[in-house]
């Protein structure tokens, strides 16, 4: 479990991005980036593109690391996605990141 201040820092850092218009949660099933609130609709890895990410690193347990995505698909739908870092990693997230990373999707921080 995280300590209050990371708890207030990952809140912190989505309502800034919330407020920057990453309003929606994503998740990765079956290899494709899907809006929570609405399965239907779903992503590719080449329609993604990763625009900034958080690292929230546990105070005691190293296991306890997560990233927070700032992502913007290609008809401008922005949303976050969590992913653990290291040994409690979810793979298909983590592979489908990855794969966004490879296809050459650099960091863009003009939503400030």
């Amino acid at each position: 479990m995280q300590d209050k201040e990371q708890e207030r820092s990952l809140v912190n850092v989505e309502r800034k991005l919330n407020q920057d218009g990453f309003t929606k949660d994503f998740n990765v099933t079956g290899g494709r980036l899907h809006t929570i609130d609405n399965t239907v609709k779903s992503y590719g890895p080449n329609e993604v593109t990763i625009v900034d990410f958080y690292r929230f690193e546990g105070e005691s347990n190293p296991d306890d690391m997560s990233i927070l995505y700032a992502i913007e698909c290609a008809d401008g739908t922005r949303g976050t996605i969590s992913t653990a870092y290291g040994t409690y990693a979810d793979a298909e997230t983590d592979e489908f990141l990855k794969t966004v990373e490879d296809l050459g999707k650099n960091l863009d921080k003009a939503h400030k």
